[in-house]
């Protein structure tokens, strides 16, 4: 579980995020920070016992940054009021299909997928789809994965218009090759965050996923 003090700090950060309030409670901050990559580290070693792609990952390299980029956004507050963490054989920083943890109160979420692929991935991710449609509804229908993510309901919020070139629209795959993400979300309730079945509820999603995981990053690495 998380310890409340990390859901604490980052109710707080909502409520006051400016650099000085900030530095003020840095110290504050950096448990929070322990606290998450520490349970991230659990996740990751329980989750490698079935996703075997995860051997050689570190916490670390998985945990995003909390100052937000603000460059580009009209939207100046210069911290995320949330941790993340992107768990794949890569870390954060490769493109590929992998496992998602979102922490932030009211609207904490388990996630994974591979979300906005690149053009030349989400090609092959479609044709993967198009050779082996049978092979990839059992995996979006089992009856887990849809207790778990309500099947592929968040991946439709990505989707075009019309078909993709090269496919015609009876094709029977047709509703998938119009996504253009692949993802699934599971909402995570405030109470979870602290509780001591949140580990185990955690890498249980994540192993619901791995049918879906491997069958994509089996797509783009062809």
């Amino acid at each position: 579980m998380l310890q409340p003090s990390t859901i604490q700090f980052l109710q707080k950060l909502k409520k006051n995020n400016n650099k000085e309030w900030f530095e003020k409670n840095r110290s504050t901050y950096e448990l929070a920070k322990k606290d998450f990559i520490f349970f991230i580290e659990n996740v990751i070693n329980e989750l490698k016992k079935k996703d075997t792609t995860l051997q050689h990952l570190e916490a670390k390299s998985c945990i995003f940054r909390i100052n937000r980029d603000v460059r580009f956004s009209k939207n100046k507050t210069p911290y995320k009021t949330n941790f993340g963490a992107s768990i794949s054989k890569g870390g954060k920083k490769v493109s590929e299909a992998g496992y998602y943890l979102h922490i932030e109160p009211g609207q904490s979420f388990i996630g994974g997928g591979f979300w906005m692929p690149m053009g030349e991935e989400l090609k092959k991710i479609r044709q993967e789809i198009d050779y082996n449609l049978d092979e990839f509804q059992k995996i979006i229908s089992s009856k887990k994965f849809i207790q778990e993510f309500g099947g592929l309901e968040k991946s439709k919020e990505y989707l075009l218009s019309r078909p993709p070139k090269g496919y015609d629209i009876d094709n029977p795959a047709i509703e998938y090759l119009k996504f253009k993400s692949f993802i699934v979300s599971a909402k995570i309730e405030d109470v979870d965050l602290t509780n001591k079945s949140f580990l185990k509820k955690v890498v249980s999603s994540f192993e619901t996923m791995i049918p879906f995981i491997y069958f994509l990053n089996r797509a783009i690495e062809n």
